[in-house]
Formats: structure tokens, sequence, C-alpha cells
């Protein structure tokens, strides 16, 4: 059974930072690529983030993205996490982790997510 609890979202302003945490159960975190996505009202979920499996020597972001947020990974606590800076208000969304799925819209196991809203 898929358990995945995101954290660390809030309210910050244009330019702030958030680090988001997503405590993964075992199954789902081991030998698994982990990935970040987010969803905002009447679109699709996005990815916008992942991280290899083992040590997390490889990552990749979504061209949105990419300079501002950085994915890790820490086995020991099964966790995954996702810092971003520079936020933007574009930024807004309810953010999920999850293992990397190249089509988020056929998957139904989630979390509740957490939400990030970037005020101007």
């Amino acid at each position: 059974q898929v358990q995945l609890v995101e954290s660390g979202g809030g309210l910050v302003q244009d330019g702030g930072s958030l680090r988001l945490s997503c405590a993964a159960s075992g199954s789902t975190f081991r030998g698994n690529v982990m990935a970040w996505y987010r969803q905002v009202p009447g679109k699709q979920r996005e990815l916008i983030a992942f991280i290899s499996s083992g040590s997390g020597s490889t990552t990749n972001y979504a061209d949105s993205v990419k300079g501002r947020f950085t994915i890790s990974r820490d086995s020991a606590k099964r966790t995954v996490y996702l810092q971003m800076n520079s936020l933007k208000p574009e930024d807004t969304a309810v953010y999920y982790c999850n293992i990397y799925l190249s089509d988020p819209a056929l998957w139904q196991h989630w979390g509740q997510g957490t939400q990030v809203t970037v005020s101007s």
C-alpha cells in the first residue's frame, strides 16, 4: 500500500523560500525513483522534479523550476525533500510527491499534498 505524507507548505511572499518534505512508506520509497508534482485547479498534475533511487545522484527538473528548486532524498528517513527558492506567484499549487510516473493522470494513489501559496 502506498503511503505518502507531504508537509512544509504555506504562504510565502514572492522571492521567498520553502522546504517541502514527503515521508514515504518503505515499500514506496525503497528502490524507486521519487518525484515531486504540483497541481493547480483545473489543470493536470505536473511533474516538476525527480531523483534517482539509492544515493539519489541523478536529478531532473522541469524548465519552470530549474535553478530554483532542489530535490533530495534521505534513505534512512525514507523522506524526499524539495527546497524551493526564489518562489514566484505562478508556483502557487498543491504539491505532491510520489514515485516517478510518466503519466501522473493515470495513477490513483496520492497523498493529501501540501498547499504552497506565493503572494505577489
